[in-house]
């Protein structure tokens, strides 16, 4: 046996099975090419999804109606205040004086050695309310809040801490005036409606003398008792808009003129100032600009995976791929393609300053976006997004989907959403008693609750604040965001969810005050809005209808009014969302998906040859040596015969 081949018959084996073994592997190079081609065309897939996934992404700034319709304040001294405006704003300009700025009540106590000085220990009861002529009324709207002072927390800084802990709609600080430290409490809300009424349970037994807990105690009423004193009063902003004076609770205004928040920050009586509203086109244009941009980035990775150089006779990897060009043609056509039912006196996207150019990019017109977009009889929001025109006034378009078709749809209403409530049957008793008639059971919206009344004698109206205070102050209810409204007739006291529909609902299920205040109370349950839309029953919700059919998807909020025919809805679906319901398809269908899929087999099926022919080969490499072997192997013993004879001959 010959250890090493070719030794015996001085022939150069390995490197004639290596060269032999080179020409049966050149179907094995051939495979390398064609998965690299493969892995070339799966790279050229993953970029195209991706620069269409980007384009998809531009297209949500443009899916908000608010964006084309944004209005911008401003407010030529802007040290007097700050402005801002919605949508609905109508433009236009103002003048504006600030006679007063909204202040918050602040009350300060009797002076204390130091810091840890001991006061008291109990409850303090805060309540809101407006003091006039020696009587305090509740803000209804303000809950009244309750916060306990342990014999551990008594000191004057302990005290602070725990009014602050309470989150109580007021805050505590202690200021050390040089004589002594004094606790300064004062409420969060500016405005008269929230000037502080404060009692307490003094654990010593009295709650109103100047001891103990009760040396916080504030009652500016006729009759009241207080032993903290006002530094500064509660009082309203007074303004003055287009000649109108008016009066607010804070320093941030809301409704005096319809769209427009007001923060006053300075007073300056008898100096007038201006007011601007005037269309913003700065978020739209952004939009707009970022659209225009990403179809173009979009457009040029298709020219690059596509284009031919006839001058080098090159192709692209993707050249001629119908794939490819359906997703282009698709995109071009449907931005290209008037919109049926616009809505808005718009229907093409070249009206709005965008337009193709002859290389098949996209360019943006500016000026005369800015144009339309400033003209009132045009609504460039129906040209991108989802939108419903209502012809009702208290009928608003609330959204759409995907599914929902074109159109004009008419609205009948066969119920109007109602509120739960619960009515008392007699008038109720006006005199609370602390053990007698001032604990009340009930259950709001599927939420039960407790509530203890102070003792006292009410009006009406002062107990029916006093009762809505409680309610809506139970943490059971407030953390549940369940509010009520409290109101009397006739001294009936009626108490109505905020809440709309069947989920809305208020029962008086107890308490020792029930009977006093409610008698036996008329409880009714809300109920969802019903009705038809374009003749189809829809769906009801709170408020909220639903449509069905046509109007799958199609939302409206019903805020009031009657029975019957309520006008018509004309919604479109405007190019953004049209376009992102056609990429949305391109990439969550099989368009892509289905070629990357089929890439992706073929590179599976590629290495599974290369693994059939690396067997063959090496099997054939095997093959190979083992002839060689055995011609180097009878090759050798035929050059010993020949020495031999050779040797032999030389003998004779």
């Amino acid at each position: 046996m010959l250890a090493s081949p070719g030794i015996g018959s001085g022939l150069d084996v390995n490197s004639i099975v290596s060269q032999l073994m080179k020409v049966e592997s050149q179907p094995l190079t051939d495979l390398d090419a064609k998965e690299a081609k493969q892995q070339t065309r799966l790279t050229a897939f993953g970029t195209l999804k991706g620069a269409l996934s980007s384009f998809q992404g531009s297209l949500t700034a443009l899916s908000d109606p608010a964006k084309f319709n944004a209005v911008t304040a401003n407010i030529t001294d802007t040290t007097l205040a700050s402005a801002s405006a919605t949508s609905s704003t109508v433009t236009g300009s103002h003048s504006l004086e600030v006679q007063t700025l909204a202040q918050s009540q602040k009350l300060k106590s009797a002076s204390f050695a130091t810091t840890s000085s001991t006061v008291g220990n109990g409850t303090l009861t805060i309540q809101f309310g407006t003091y006039d002529g020696g009587t305090f009324t509740l803000n209804p709207d303000k809950a009244a809040q309750s916060i306990t002072i342990p014999t551990g927390n008594s000191s004057l800084s302990g005290i602070r801490d725990a009014i602050n802990q309470a989150n109580a709609g007021v805050s505590a600080s202690i200021v050390n005036d040089g004589t002594g430290n004094r606790l300064v409490i004062a409420s969060q809300d500016t405005g008269l409606s929230n000037a502080l009424k404060i009692t307490a349970a003094d654990a010593d037994g009295n709650n109103t003398d100047n001891t103990g807990l009760s040396q916080l105690v504030y009652d500016a009423s006729a009759g009241g008792t207080s032993n903290l004193t006002q530094t500064v009063s509660a009082s309203n902003a007074t303004l003055v808009i287009d000649g109108i004076s008016i009066s607010k609770a804070s320093n941030n205004i809301t409704d005096a003129i319809e769209g427009v928040t007001l923060n006053l920050l300075k007073a300056n009586p008898g100096t007038t100032t201006t007011l601007n509203i005037s269309r913003d086109t700065t978020g739209a244009q952004s939009a707009i600009s970022s659209f225009v941009q990403s179809f173009n980035d979009l457009n040029k990775t298709i020219v690059s995976l596509t284009k031919y150089d006839p001058s080098t006779k090159q192709a692209s990897i993707l050249t001629g791929d119908s794939t490819v060009r359906s997703i282009q043609a698709r995109i071009r056509g449907a931005i290209s393609d008037p919109l049926t039912t616009a809505g808005g006196g718009l229907s093409l996207l070249s009206e709005v300053g965008i337009s193709f150019q002859s290389d098949g990019t996209l360019q943006f017109d500016s000026s005369k976006f800015s144009n339309v977009l400033n003209d009132p009889t045009k609504d460039i929001s129906t040209l991108f997004a989802s939108v419903g025109k209502t012809s009702d006034s208290l009928v608003s378009f609330a959204g759409a989907t995907s599914d929902t078709v074109n159109g004009k749809y008419s609205l009948n209403i066969s119920r109007v959403a109602t509120q739960g409530s619960a009515i008392g049957n007699t008038a109720a008793a006006l005199t609370i008693n602390a053990g007698i008639n001032d604990s009340l059971s009930l259950n709001v919206d599927g939420v039960s609750a407790n509530i203890t009344l102070a003792a006292g004698t009410y009006t009406a109206t002062s107990l029916a604040a006093e009762i809505q205070s409680k309610i809506n102050g139970a943490s059971a209810l407030s953390s549940a965001s369940i509010k009520v409204a409290v109101s009397e007739s006739s001294g009936k006291l009626a108490v109505v969810s905020n809440r709309y529909g069947s989920a809305s609902a208020v029962s008086i299920t107890g308490g020792n005050g029930k009977s006093d205040l409610f008698g036996t109370p008329a409880e009714t349950a809300g109920v969802d809005v019903a009705g038809t839309i374009d003749g189809i029953t829809a769906t009801g919700s709170g408020q909220t209808l639903t449509g069905a059919a046509n109007s799958s998807g199609l939302a409206l909020k019903i805020t009031g009014g009657g029975t019957g025919a309520r006008g018509e809805i004309d919604f479109a679906h405007g190019f953004a969302a049209k376009l992102n319901k056609l990429t949305g398809d391109m990439l969550d269908g099989r368009l892509i998906d289905s070629r990357i899929d089929g890439i992706n087999s073929t590179i599976k099926d590629i290495g599974s040859q290369r693994d059939t022919l690396n067997q063959r080969l090496a099997d054939t490499e095997k093959r190979l040596r083992a002839q060689f072997t055995a011609l180097d192997t009878t090759m050798a013993s035929m050059t010993q015969t020949s020495t031999f004879l050779t040797q032999q001959l030389s003998k004779l």
